[in-house]
């Protein structure tokens, strides 16, 4: 189906933000047991999506000319895209993630946080390049070569920038939860590194023809996987936490037997907190969602404090008692 040339950038824009939402969504429900904020997530995602395209194209531009000149537009443009592309954006998306870590490394509570900072920031990046690409694209061949390129893009490796940007966010998060003094510099930096090097082997794969190609697949699915597997477990640990250091708090009457349980599976919250919707309506379910969300800071910050000795853990943990003591009796 051929569409006019006026309806391209609607339609590329359509085709960049649909995918871009779902996406969105399936990463913000990977955080089961203390959601980040939102206008902290929705700021990542502006950061990817303006602020870091903005530094990259500006960066990128400058790394790319002289290899243009030395090299031609050919071969400059692929040695630039394997080359400065890379650490160019890998670093312009970064900084979102830097800002979080030094400002408000409270909201830090595991290495999930650190993957889902760094997924949003990736998907903010991806959906206006995307939107970039589709335009580019249908100038050069037309409606077909635009819907090719959609597929590519959004379908086959629309969670590409966000895998990238993700091992950023989690080299950041092991580092601040390393007892080590030289792996809290370590592991960020392993984290970029990671991401540069994924970013690379798939420009790799996207720019060059014959047994190369494959690369990009198997370095862009395999991280994928690699990535998930990470996810499955940092919330199988944080469910840990929550079981050990909530057991506490039944003993000294912070939580009943039945909360404890609840606030240890992830499925009972979710059920409970619909049964209470239905039952009570949308006030008495936001109080709920507040109290096993508490809950599951209390053990966090248990747990940070029993590791690192932060300054301020121990306050903490006393209002976020008085909070729960509060919020369960409205629950």
């Amino acid at each position: 189906m051929e569409f006019s040339p006026g309806a391209v950038v609607p339609l590329s824009i359509v085709a960049a933000m649909i995918p871009a939402a779902l996406y969105v969504a399936l990463i913000y429900s990977a955080d089961r047991y203390e959601k980040e904020p939102g206008w902290l997530l929705a700021a990542t995602f502006f950061w990817g999506a303006v602020p870091s395209i903005a530094i990259a194209l500006l960066f990128n531009l400058l790394g790319t000319m002289p290899l243009y000149f030395a090299a031609g537009p050919d071969s400059g443009g692929t040695i630039a895209a394997v080359l400065v592309a890379p650490p160019v954006e890998e670093t312009a998306k970064a900084l979102a993630l830097i800002g979080i870590f030094v400002l408000m490394r409270h909201e830090i509570d595991g290495l999930l946080d650190g993957i889902i900072y760094g997924a949003m920031v990736g998907m903010g990046f991806a959906m206006v390049e995307n939107i970039f690409y589709f335009i580019q694209v249908y100038g050069e061949g037309g409606a077909e070569a635009w819907r090719s390129n959609v597929l590519f893009r959004t379908i086959l490796f629309g969670l590409n920038h966000s895998l990238f940007t993700s091992m950023t966010g989690l080299g950041l998060a092991a580092g601040r939860f390393s007892r080590r003094r030289d792996l809290r510099y370590l592991f960020p930096i392993a984290g970029w590194s990671l991401a540069v090097l994924l970013h690379a082997l798939h420009n790799v794969g996207a720019s060059t023809n014959g047994p190369l190609c494959l690369i990009m697949p198997l370095s862009d699915w395999g991280g994928v996987w690699l990535l998930l597997a990470i996810i499955v477990w940092a919330l199988w640990q944080e469910k840990q936490w929550i079981r050990h250091y909530l057991a506490e708090e039944v003993e000294r009457g912070t939580l009943s037997q039945w909360q404890y349980e609840t606030a240890s599976s992830g499925r009972a919250r979710f059920r409970y907190c619909l049964t209470v919707l239905f039952d009570r309506g949308p006030a008495a379910y936001r109080d709920a969602l507040r109290f096993y969300r508490h809950c599951s800071e209390l053990a966090y910050k248990k747990h940070h404090f029993e590791l690192l000795q932060e300054a301020g853990a121990e306050e903490l943990t006393g209002e976020l008692r008085t909070i729960l003591v509060e919020l369960s009796r409205r629950v």
